[in-house]
């Protein structure tokens, strides 16, 4: 006996229900219920969805029927039998069978896709861990445990229900299921013959190739040259994003580059002087990347945000107190600063006063711990280098007695590890760097070494190379990202040959490659592990970024492939145009159609092109006599030079102007003509002979 059909089928065909089949059962409210139908798609393990029954249709009074060939024509016009026109019939066999082929498509499609995704698994497993047959038969056999339980719910429904099931035959179940057994299982998972124990894919070459020889793992088959300036590169910083890049320089500059905002120009978008005229010692962002700590050639560190807007400035301490522990702040010059790898808000500084602090950056009154590095005598020693242990529980500084200082970061009175003659005594110890793993330190050291340590035995070092010239105090030396290579760079002295960068395994510290960077020494160097890219900054302002087009990510290759814009002609002599859509025609402009030929036609002006003579220097030319300048006062320098009058004798200077005031008087005369008796002046005398009389009578000049 067959049952209701599927809903949405009978929804389209325009009614809702059937007569009452054999099994139906009445629910609490009366209304008669059709049995579940199993019509609905057939699952990988057999089991039917399962569509609700759609609602009775009312009964009009009519018996319900019991045979499948009933007519539907009362259900679609009850009235038919009243009016005597024929009613239309429907044939639900054919639409049972149209619905089941449609489930049965619908189910194969489904199959096909999962089989699809299966084996595409199967393949990724197989490339990535080298699996044999017999593994996969294994994974083929939790494959096939998985369908039982879908089989078993089937055989279930199928029990449940009297009616005969809707859907894919047993034949058409199996075809496209598949066998249940775990071999047949792996014949579908893995087409052909089992792969032999000694087969290796081309990839699988070339990633061991790439293992055993580490140099293929270098980007360094493209570059691209960022121009800072002209002084040395003494800071490079990048966010862990590797979106942006900043410089800082002995010319006092901080230019910040945007990979992604750069085109082929690669110019700056921005450049600042955060700390006026002192030399940018270091640039780190945070680990969060939102902030950037800039130490510079003062005694107070900063942080900007990633636009350079100053964040907050260190408090500068007391110089005239003894004990730097009693001081808020560092009083003298830095040499060193980095961020907390863990904390986003702590940061460390070191400085010529001989402490390394650590700073809060949501309160810049005061440090938060002081950490003061003593020499054998217990004297105070300055500290040139400091950093964090990656996982930021340590804090080591390199020191101009030679030494190598670790501490604690929570007890900041004793050292934890230390070794006195890591380098020469009174070099400058440039970096240190810790590995990815914690358990390795580098340090750069101005004795022209690069040194490997064990902190775990820290009297002597793993491994050393000599001959690595540094003539600045901030040459560094990093990490590669998977932790095999120790990169530097070398100084050189001007025209004295190229700044080279050498990689250095780390295992035997063999040099495994060198690039020759540029005629100038190599100061900084960075690799990024997310870009897979390497900074370079060197001594003649330029910052170089060597990258892979394969191998690296994002970084210089968004940039190098932009085109450069079009740079705007200078409109020069072109006036401003005014809009005045009210004014009378008579007194409008007329409106400018194209600036390029504008300014063809000042050009032909002879008015507007006219060049300004310039101004005549020596005796004069061309008619134009030469003048010391224009203005009011080096015309009253020019006439008093010229005056020749001689005021040696002011009596006859005065007498001058006495006849003319006499024969001409204008002012002072007329006023006092009544009153004012004659005039009557001395005359001259001749100067008698003075040198016979004595001393006290002769006349004082």
């Amino acid at each position: 006996m067959l049952a209701g059909p599927d809903p949405e089928l009978a929804a389209t065909m325009g009614f809702s229900g059937f007569g009452e089949p054999r099994g139906a059962s009445r629910d609490g409210w009366g209304s008669r219920r059709v049995p579940r139908v199993c019509c609905g798609l057939w699952g990988a393990g057999g089991a039917g969805v399962l569509f609700p029954p759609p609602p009775p249709p009312p009964s009009f009074g009519i018996p319900p029927c019991s045979s499948l060939s009933v007519s539907v024509s009362l259900l679609l016009n009850p009235f038919s039998m009243f009016l005597g026109k024929k009613a239309r019939t429907f044939d639900l066999e054919a639409m049972f069978e149209q619905t089941r082929r449609t489930a049965v498509e619908r189910s194969r499609k489904v199959l096909e896709a999962r089989e699809r995704e299966k084996e595409e698994q199967a393949e990724k497993e197989l490339k990535s861990r080298h699996t044999d047959s017999s593994a996969s038969a294994s994974s083929a056999t939790g494959v096939g445990s998985t369908l039982k339980p879908r089989d078993t719910a089937s055989s279930e429904s199928e029990d449940s229900s009297d009616e005969e099931l809707i859907g894919p035959s047993m034949q058409s179940q199996t075809s496209v299921q598949g066998p249940v057994g775990g071999d047949d299982d792996d014949d579908e998972e893995f087409i052909g013959p089992p792969l032999p124990p000694g087969f290796k894919d081309s990839d699988d070459d070339d990633t061991e190739e790439e293992d055993n020889n580490p140099v293929k793992k270098i980007p360094d088959s493209h570059e691209i040259t960022l121009q800072h300036g002209t002084k040395t590169v003494s800071a490079l910083g990048l966010d862990p994003s590797g979106a942006r890049l900043i410089t800082g320089g002995y010319d006092y500059d901080v230019k910040f580059w945007d990979f992604a905002g750069m085109d082929a120009s690669l110019q700056a978008f921005r450049s600042l002087q955060p700390c006026e005229c002192h030399q940018i010692k270091s640039l780190q962002y945070s680990s969060t990347g939102d902030v950037i700590l800039v130490v510079s050639g003062n005694s107070q560190a900063k942080v900007l945000d990633r636009d350079g807007f100053p964040v907050m400035e260190c408090i500068k301490g007391d110089q005239y107190i003894v004990d730097m522990t009693n001081t808020k702040g560092h009083t003298a010059m830095l040499n060193s600063g980095c961020w907390h790898p863990k904390i986003k808000e702590e940061f460390l500084t070191c400085s010529n006063d001989g402490t390394v602090r650590t700073w809060d950056v949501n309160n810049e009154k005061k440090h938060k711990s002081v950490f003061k590095p003593r020499s054998v005598q217990g004297k105070r020693v300055i500290p040139t280098t400091c950093t964090y242990s990656r996982d930021g529980k340590l804090i080591a500084a390199g020191c101009q007695d030679g030494s190598i200082q670790i501490w604690d970061r929570n007890m900041s009175v004793h050292t934890k590890f230390h070794c006195r003659q890591a380098h020469a005594p009174g070099t400058d110890t440039s970096c240190l760097a810790f590995s990815y793993d914690g358990t390795a330190l580098a340090s750069r050291g101005g004795d022209d070494t690069l040194k490997m340590w064990d902190i775990r035995q820290f009297k002597k070092p793993l491994h050393s190379a000599e001959r690595l010239s540094s003539f600045f105090p901030m040459t560094d030396c990093c990490f590669s990202p998977d932790d095999k290579i120790l990169v530097t760079g070398t100084s050189v002295k001007k025209g004295g040959g190229s700044g080279k960068l050498f990689f250095f395994d780390r295992e035997t510290f063999q040099k495994l490659y060198e690039i020759e960077v540029t005629d100038a020494s190599v100061v900084r160097c960075l690799w990024h592990p997310k870009l897979n890219q390497i900074m370079v900054g060197t001594g003649n302002g330029l910052a170089k970024v060597y990258y892979d087009p394969v191998k690296s990510q994002r970084g210089a290759k968004l940039c190098v492939v932009k085109t450069k814009r079009k740079e705007r002609q200078a409109e020069t002599l072109t006036q401003d145009y005014i809009i005045t859509p009210h004014a009378l025609p008579m007194f409008r402009e007329p409106r400018q159609r194209s600036t390029r030929k504008q300014l063809e036609k000042d050009r032909l002006d002879p008015m507007k092109s006219h060049k300004p003579e310039p101004p005549v220097a020596g005796p004069g030319r061309g008619g134009r006599v030469g003048t010391h300048g224009g203005t009011l006062s080096s015309y009253i320098v020019k006439n008093i030079a010229l005056d020749k009058t001689d005021d040696s004798n002011p009596r006859e200077a005065i007498l001058r102007h006495a006849k003319e005031a006499e024969e001409n008087p204008y002012w002072v005369a007329p006023a006092y003509a009544k009153t004012q008796p004659k005039t009557v002046f001395a005359e001259v005398e001749p100067e008698d002979d003075e040198t016979d009389k004595p001393e006290w009578k002769k006349r004082k000049i």
